[in-house]
């Protein structure tokens, strides 16, 4: 779906952009996606599509990057070389992995990553940036909404929201991202994904 592939290539490009930024690369957003910070952001459903069932089974994903972690059963698998996404039609799962001298903070994140975002995928709103306490161990959540790529078909957008999450340890950084339509109701599923991860 082009929607999907097009956000997945968008967090690639972001964890990228983060990775440098940890380095101390000097980075200049300025041309970059411009059209998308930009735009404005669409009308939410009002009876958005997106629900997880609580019936959804979930199995453990081992990632040969090091880390396993809980996914959902039955959606749409796909490999890279730097990650896998899980996907059900607006609902999705990344995780990407780059390497990185630093642990994210706060503060690094805000500086760094949340322009890196904002330039990389569409109308962006950062709801809140915070230090969460996760079995794993310490993670940088990331709360916000965005609009989808235009479906190719009837060029219709839809209002996702999203969470991500930096999980970092020995010089690596795995960012989880989760996205939905907006409304829909997946918090205890999004809870029990991020608090599944594991390093190996």
């Amino acid at each position: 779906m082009e929607i999907i592939s097009a956000k997945a290539s968008r967090v690639a490009l972001a964890t990228a952009l983060f990775s440098l930024a940890c380095l101390g690369t000097v980075l200049s957003l300025a041309g970059t996606s411009p059209a998308f910070s930009a735009e404005k952001a669409v009308p939410a459903e009002k009876n958005p599509p997106g629900d997880i069932p609580d019936s959804q089974v979930f199995i453990d994903y081992a990632s040969p990057q090091g880390f396993t972690m809980k996914v959902p059963e039955g959606w749409a698998r796909s490999d890279r070389a730097d990650g896998a996404s899980f996907v059900d039609k607006l609902d999705g799962v990344i995780l990407q992995v780059a390497k990185t001298d630093a642990a994210p903070t706060v503060a690094s994140v805000k500086t760094n990553e949340v322009p890196s975002l904002k330039s990389a995928e569409r109308a962006v709103t950062v709801a809140s940036v915070s230090l969460v306490k996760l079995p794993a161990g310490p993670a940088i959540r990331i709360v916000y909404t965005s609009n989808s790529e235009p479906n190719a078909v009837t060029s219709k957008q839809v209002r996702l929201e999203n969470e991500r999450y930096l999980y970092f340890k020995d010089g690596r950084l795995v960012t989880l991202e989760l996205y939905a339509p907006k409304g829909a109701d997946n918090v205890d599923q999004w809870q029990l994904m991020s608090r599944s991860f594991r390093w190996n």
